[in-house]
């Protein structure tokens, strides 16, 4: 496991399979929280951390499969592992259509969980790495004048500064300034990093008059 923080959430209205996996996942240095129902989950405060679902198939109220259903209409995207004592292939193909990371029949070995624990936390890492990564880029995109996003529009589309400068009425070397600016404000060390990145922030291509 990674020496990096996370946290596992365990979600399981036996208290005795709780305690279990507290006491597992501890061993391997995470911080878990365990829950007894989806709605104590929900009521809870969470630490901000990398961290994966744990979540049993058959709850009191809403079922498992059904909270997962709820969480991605939410919006919550913590990787899930279900866990079950009564799985069959259609609840496991349905787990994991809708985006689960594996799903465990009990009894299962302890280190399949840890594999699909780390599995999870990974992913939940890289997903929270990118969202930042996105939120910086549009940050940086804000600083952008109007001119320099004009600019940028053309840009990415494979335009000389000769053609773009032709098409806002502007002289070369202006345009070839907005476009130094957009690269430097943007961090974009190449055109094709400025084209990808034109495409995360979806700016739309120059409309002709």
């Amino acid at each position: 496991m990674s020496d990096d923080k996370a946290a596992v959430f365990v979600i399981d209205d036996d208290e005795s399979i709780r305690e279990a996996l507290r006491s597992l996942l501890a061993t391997v240095g995470l911080e878990v929280h365990t829950f007894q129902s989806t709605r104590e989950f929900l009521d809870a405060k969470r630490p901000d951390l990398p961290a994966c679902l744990v979540l049993d198939v058959r709850l009191p109220g809403v079922s498992g499969l059904d909270f997962q259903s709820e969480l991605n209409k939410s919006n919550v995207t913590f990787p899930i592992i279900f866990i079950s004592g009564h799985g069959d292939i259609p609840m496991t193909v349905r787990a994991i259509k809708a985006g689960a990371i594996e799903f465990l029949t009990k009894p299962f070995r302890d280190q399949e969980l840890l594999d699909a624990v780390q599995a999870g936390i990974q992913q939940d890492r890289q997903r929270r790495e990118q969202a930042a990564g996105m939120a910086g880029l549009q940050d940086r995109f804000k600083t952008l004048t109007a001119r320099e996003r004009e600019v940028m529009a053309h840009v990415v589309t494979g335009r000389m500064n000769k053609q773009i400068a032709g098409e806002l009425d502007l002289s070369e070397i202006t345009v070839k300034v907005h476009r130094g600016n957009v690269m430097h404000k943007l961090g974009a060390k190449s055109l094709a990093e400025l084209v990808r990145m034109a495409d995360q922030l979806g700016v739309s291509p120059p409309t002709k008059a």
